[in-house]
């Protein structure tokens, strides 16, 4: 087991360099399976949720490739040998029921386990299976496992109760299989759903309007395969953009623009930040006392809730009281209790968390609940006083690549260290 220290108390300062995105590398992995011949990917990030999916691509008969420092991958998954992702790699990662839309299409059948992960809130499945069952799939649940069949899947008209990002992401990569049209309303608006229905169509499918709310595929007879760049990750840029922001520091932040970032630098800026573009990145100066705000989280183009726990962070030793709302994700406070060890003043009332701002936070030993509560804790302790532990850092592996060294290049006193027991 490992721990992050952090010794806190220094602005950051220098540049960064953003690693490819975890959620558009992820649905992009699982839609090779849909190919005829291999793909090649390249910006694939080295972390815990893309092993978990290349040793699951790997155990349905896939044949991995990896290239130079591991960003680059080419994947041949023609013919597979086994249509069943077990419970001891899907249990670890909620992503993983992304395969169930490639093999069913391709395939006519799949057998998933019930998805794990973060326990930020119940995230259930059931908008994806029942889109598959419009779609002319039978669906059947039993011992934990989804098995679902469909002689071929028929396009058709689904319109999503809630926005669902996996949901359209799955259905989306399905239906370009399936006979005729499908027309997916109340779709997910994500970049990292763009990214894919860009790969997709690079594949030969034909697929329109990602990036709204209305998406429509015209299903093809077959898929090749394709070259492809994943983007940037923005909930890695928003990071350390809050980070620059929270410890005073002057950071330029690389192959980085502010095109989906535009609720994150509003209210970044009403922070008293300042946020400029230029050739090279972004630059983010934060200001001598941050002043609190109010913030509501909100499917894209809203407030990510990816980026909820690191704000809280913020407002944490800002100026004021600031009120934050958490409309995605109902468990998604737990990291709340943790800031409060450090100093922190939050109260929590249903979906809504106060949070009076305190002149200091204090270092401490503090325990993730999931991954971007890990790096709400990171940030925490880049402004506490004296030591910050922040242990289950698996999490953190999860979703940002070598984040400590980038912090360290930025100037921060942390390191990874083991745990002593």
């Amino acid at each position: 087991m490992q721990k992050i220290v952090i010794e806190g108390g220094r602005p950051l300062k220098g540049e960064v360099e953003i690693s490819g995105s975890k959620n558009s590398a992820l649905p992009i992995l699982f839609a090779s399976l849909l190919g005829n011949t291999s793909v090649s990917l390249k910006n694939i990030p080295h972390l815990r949720d893309i092993d978990t999916t290349l040793r699951l691509l790997e155990k349905l008969g896939a044949k991995i490739k990896k290239g130079f420092r591991f960003s680059s991958l080419e994947v041949s998954a023609n013919g597979l040998r086994h249509l069943e992702a077990p419970y001891d790699l899907v249990r670890t990662m909620r992503a993983s029921v992304l395969v169930m839309g490639p093999l069913l299409a391709k395939y006519e059948r799949a057998r998933v386990s019930l998805p794990g992960g973060c326990a930020i809130g119940a995230r259930p499945i059931n908008l994806h299976l029942k889109a598959f069952e419009q779609m002319g799939a039978k669906i059947s649940i039993e011992g934990g496992y989804v098995e679902a069949k469909a002689k071929h899947l028929q396009g058709a008209r689904i319109n999503f109760e809630t926005v669902t990002v996996t949901g359209t992401e799955n259905v989306m990569m399905a239906a370009t299989l399936a006979k005729g049209e499908t027309v997916l309303e109340n779709a997910a608006r994500e970049p990292e759903v763009i990214d894919l229905a860009n790969f997709l169509n690079k594949m030969g499918a034909k697929v329109y309007g990602a990036g709204t709310d209305t998406i429509i595929i015209d299903g093809v007879d077959e898929l090749k395969g394709a070259e492809h760049t994943v983007i940037p990750d923005r909930i890695e840029m928003g990071t350390f953009m809050m980070a620059a922001a929270l410890t005073g520091g002057s950071v330029l932040i690389k192959n980085a623009d502010l095109t989906f970032l535009e609720a994150l630098r509003v209210k970044l800026e009403e922070t008293g930040a300042k946020i400029s573009q230029n050739t090279q990145g972004l630059r983010i100066e934060g200001p001598k006392t941050l002043k609190a705000i109010d913030i509501i989280t909100a499917p894209f183009p809203g407030f990510a809730t990816d980026f909820q726990a690191q704000f809280m962070a913020m407002m944490a030793v800002a100026h004021g009281t600031s009120v934050i709302t958490e409309t995605i994700f109902e468990n998604r406070f737990m990291h709340a209790q943790e800031l409060v060890r450090m100093g922190a003043d939050i109260k929590i009332e249903g979906k809504t968390a106060v949070v009076k701002g305190v002149k200091k936070l204090s270092g401490a030993p503090v325990m993730a609940s999931d991954l971007r509560a890990s790096a709400a804790l990171i940030l925490a302790g880049l402004v506490a006083e004296g030591l910050t532990e922040v242990h289950r850092i698996y999490h953190i592996d999860r979703g940002y690549e070598n984040i400590e060294k980038k912090f360290r290049k930025l100037g921060a006193r942390i390191k990874r260290a083991k745990v002593k027991y």
